[in-house]
């Protein structure tokens, strides 16, 4: 039979046991408990991701408009045509989605020359096509 200081002595060796078994499962999953952690398990077995894709800035020298808060409805000619009021316009691309080829709602458009492009986007910017008001500026490629 054991007395009560063997009891108190055993059952705290019991809890520091348990702590120490959560403190290291805790570890294993970074930190994380519950669903995040779980998460975290499953992602890590996928292996680590991929780093974001970023765009070169263009090639032929050309100046790369951010055209954003466009009507799905708005066509890649359309929006062409929009900003060829303005000047020459190497290209004009609306971004989709990759499984069913609808618009993400933004896209880029190229111009080669600094004024026309100026022009354009303070003509442009907050200009109402299709229900939807464009936000046009000069892109920021990271």
């Amino acid at each position: 039979m054991m007395d009560g200081t063997m009891i108190t002595a055993a059952c705290a060796f019991a809890a520091g046991a348990v702590a120490g078994a959560v403190a290291t499962a805790l570890l294993k999953r970074g930190g994380r408990s519950g669903e995040a952690g779980r998460a975290g398990d499953r992602r890590a077995a996928q292996g680590a991701r991929p780093a974001p894709r970023r765009h070169a800035p263009p090639a032929d020298g050309s100046i790369e408009i951010y055209v954003g808060n466009m009507s799905y409805e708005l066509t890649e000619d359309q929006l062409r045509k929009e900003f060829e009021a303005f000047g020459k316009v190497n290209s004009a691309r609306i971004i989709t989605y990759g499984a069913n080829g609808r618009s993400k709602g933004f896209g880029f458009v190229h111009m080669p020359d600094a004024a026309e492009v100026e022009k354009a986007i303070k003509a442009l910017d907050n200009k109402e096509i299709l229900g939807r008001r464009l936000r046009c500026n000069v892109a920021k490629n990271q």
